[in-house]
């Protein structure tokens, strides 16, 4: 409604805008911002559920994959466990200790008299003659080591052939075993029948042959020999031999791993995406709700509150910050639970699997923590100024294009532009600085992260070469890792998310805290817009705004009968448009009342003094639809009949019929005149029908021509209804049965056109200025 007459306390432009810090409170707007979402516990507990079974799902992976990653890794290497077992046994069959108590038997030496005689009987040296008497003596004891440094003609007097345990053993056979080198081997055939038994490894039965074949070749690697030497001479091995110690992967195993594996992975997904649709349920619902509220908080805010506020802003919280909230709930909130769960299982998990490498994961991660909390001090002023920045911005861009022609006509469109580099900078360098603070935290936390890989490759590497861990715990470890400083970002994204939800939800918050205006559910009193005698009266009214000391309307008397034409004319600032908004009930008196009928608008609903009054004001408003839904504009049960007969008594019906689509035209920019646009709300306000108009300055706007048009078809429009005018041009009112004259809020003249030009007083003086040159 226009209103230049009155004086606010609070001046309309950018300068003036009353936004409030965002995030005062951040504890208090987060408890606020849940208890809000009490009605989607249901939904946000769900998600939360799946968000924790989800990550604990992860968290128990690794362990698996560890798991895996060993079975795959036996695969790859020698049978370590059936090669030390075969080793072993073998070497067991010809140690030292099993050699000193066979080889007697197996030798089964000959030291008869006869043998004695005969070998001091040989062509030998008195020298191996000796050696062989020492050998005697030492062979009493069950040493035989001397006996390889005789003759072989001595050997063969002693070592005779013989049979142990079937098998035959040759004269040749032993003075070949005791002159062999032991380190290389090289046993006589007999020899390893009756020195090897048999092995049986995982159902394969080794040979003796086998056997003895896997001891030579082992018998030839260095202690220290590289694992390709030691996978080269496993290709000469006996298959038997192979078969038991060759790199195998029980695929059985390693198929049940990986298939509860793809299993955890699969459901952890799937637990991931109901959560989020949950999530984006909630914050779609959420924000329509919040948009809902503030639907119905504007119809319930009193007029003041919108001229103290502007409009850009007040779009702002509607659009931009329930958008945040809904955004940052969707992304953060279900998140920042699997994050903590992550974090915190995953800190168990690591410590269960290896505390030493636990320890290095964390330590090497606490710098993550500390320059989370550092970015998260310092941006939180920055992201309370961006909204508020974004507010004032909207505000601006908002009153300039709305009176763009009034920028051009004026010039000030420099004036404009700087003053919206001024707020556009302001956003920009809060935004700027937001942005740069939270934006850091994610390349803290890759660095954070690679160094932890290193930290528990390292450490891990040492741990593995003492057989401390294996090396799927290293595998394992590193997922740890990703697990452990990954929540760390999230945690951080979502704190940062919060923070912007936070501000927005404090701006809508405070918007929808608003205070309302008296609530009217209990008034029972109703008058009926077809029963209604049309009288009103003004007795003692007096109004002040909330904020002003200064009195508005002062002692306001004043009477219309049914039917009347009750004109107001004043100065600028006078009130005129102050007395129509309280008999609206836009604002509430201070003092005085006003009837109608005999009834107190007091006992009155808002709403049914609205369904008596038709107002045409000077700011015509149409909305994006066609003539006829603008005219009809929430009638109900009107036919297209009373649509065009109205349109006739208006003179708006030729002009319509010449438009291509008539009635069902779509009023764009620029398709109808200020002077078309004006007869539209006057047909509008006809087809209402109600017993009282009000005609705010309704043909200030247009030129002299279409002014004869529109009074035309006002007067058509009051017959029948008592009016009340307000205009500046008074030779429009020349016709009023009373004319009301105020002067600082209080009636200086009253009477007739004619009565108060015969007064020769302030009225007479207003009228005749008007043809003043």
């Amino acid at each position: 409604m226009h209103n230049e007459e009155t004086k606010k306390p609070t001046p309309r432009g950018p300068g003036a805008m009353n936004v409030v810090d965002s995030a005062k409170d951040f504890k208090g707007s987060v408890k606020r911002l849940f208890h809000e979402l009490d009605k989607f516990k249901v939904l946000i507990f769900t998600a939360f559920v799946l968000a924790i079974l989800g990550s604990i799902i992860s968290i128990l992976a690794p362990n698996r994959l560890s798991d895996l990653t060993d079975e795959i890794s036996k695969g790859l290497v020698i049978n370590e466990d059936n090669l030390k077992t075969l080793t072993e046994k073998i070497e067991n069959s010809v140690s030292e200790d099993v050699l000193e108590k066979k080889l007697p038997e197996i030798l089964a030496f000959d030291l008869s008299s006869e043998s004695i005689a005969e070998v001091q009987m040989l062509d030998i040296s008195d020298e191996d003659k000796a050696l062989f008497m020492n050998a005697l003596e030492q062979m009493q004891t069950g040493d035989t080591s001397d006996l390889s440094k005789l003759p072989d003609s001595v050997l063969e007097v002693v070592l005779p052939d013989s049979t142990y345990k079937g098998v035959k053993i040759s004269s040749s056979d032993k003075i070949e075993f005791l002159k062999a080198d032991k380190n290389e081997m090289n046993f006589p055939k007999s020899f390893q029948e009756v020195l090897f038994t048999p092995i049986t490894i995982d159902g394969a039965e080794i040979s003796k042959s086998s056997q003895y074949e896997f001891i030579v070749a082992m018998s030839t690697l260095d202690k220290d020999a590289a694992a390709t030497d030691i996978y080269k001479k496993l290709d000469t091995l006996p298959d038997y031999i192979k078969d038991v110690i060759k790199p195998s992967m029980d695929f059985s195993v390693i198929k049940g791993i990986a298939l509860l594996l793809l299993c955890m992975y699969l459901v952890s997904a799937i637990c991931t995406y109901i959560q989020a649709i949950c999530m984006t349920n909630v914050s779609n619902k959420f924000a329509r709700s919040l948009r809902s509220k503030i639907s119905t908080k504007i119809n319930k805010l009193p007029l003041k509150y919108f001229d103290k506020h502007p409009i850009g802003d007040t779009l702002s919280r509607v659009t931009n910050d329930v958008d945040m909230i809904a955004q940052s709930m969707n992304q953060s909130l279900a998140s920042l639970v699997s994050a903590i769960t992550l974090f915190l299982g995953t800190i168990v998990m690591m410590f269960i699997t290896n505390w030493i490498l636990a320890l290095t994961a964390i330590i090497a991660s606490l710098l993550g923590f500390t320059g989370m909390i550092f970015i998260l001090k310092r941006s939180q002023k920055y992201f309370s100024a961006r909204q508020k920045e974004l507010g004032n911005l909207n505000g601006h861009i908002e009153e300039i294009y709305s009176g763009l022609n009034v920028v051009k006509t004026y010039n000030g469109q420099r004036e404009a532009d700087e003053k919206f580099d001024l707020y556009n900078q302001k956003v920009y360098d809060a935004n700027r600085k937001s942005q740069f603070l939270s934006g850091l935290m994610m390349p803290i936390m890759v660095f954070i992260g690679n160094f932890g890989y290193v930290a528990v490759c390292i450490v891990g590497a040492l741990l593995t070469m003492n057989n401390v861990i294996t090396f799927g715990v290293i595998v394992a470890f590193i997922v740890y890792v990703r697990l452990f400083t990954s929540p760390l970002s999230q945690i951080a994204q979502a704190f940062t998310s919060l923070q912007s939800s936070v501000a927005a939800s404090e701006r809508v918050f405070e918007f929808t805290d608003e205070k309302e205006m008296p609530d009217e559910t209990n008034f029972k009193t109703k008058l009926s817009k077809e029963e209604i005698k049309g009288a009103i009266s003004f007795k003692n009214v007096a109004f002040k705004y909330d904020d002003s000391e200064k009195l508005i309307i002062h002692n306001f008397t004043a009477s219309a009968d049914p039917g009347q034409k009750i004109a107001i004319v004043g100065p600028t600032g006078a009130g005129k448009t102050t007395m129509v908004n309280l008999l609206m009930k836009f604002y509430e008196i201070n003092s005085g009342d006003i009837k109608i009928d005999g009834i107190s608008i007091k006992e009155l609903t808002r709403e049914n003094i609205h369904d008596l009054f038709t107002m045409v004001l000077q700011d015509t408003w149409l909305f994006s639809g066609t003539i006829k839904e603008n005219i009809v504009y929430n009638g109900k049960d009107i036919t297209d009949e009373e649509v065009i007969n109205v349109c006739k008594k208006v003179g708006l019906d030729h002009f319509i019929r010449t438009l291509p689509n008539g009635y069902d035209t779509i009023i764009t920019e620029g398709s109808v005149s200020a002077g078309q646009r004006q007869l539209i709300t006057i047909a509008r306000g006809m087809l209402k029908n109600s017993p009282f108009l009000i005609l705010d300055e309704a043909t200030s706007n247009v030129d002299t021509r279409t002014e004869e048009i529109v009074q035309r078809a006002m007067d058509e429009l009051m017959k029948g209804r008592t009016s009340f005018i307000i205009a500046h041009r008074l030779s429009t009112i020349k016709n009023a049965d009373l004319i009301l004259v105020l002067k600082d809020g209080d009636i200086i003249e009253q009477g007739t056109h004619e009565q108060l030009l015969e007064k020769n007083g302030f009225y007479a003086n207003l009228y005749n200025s008007q043809f003043e040159i």
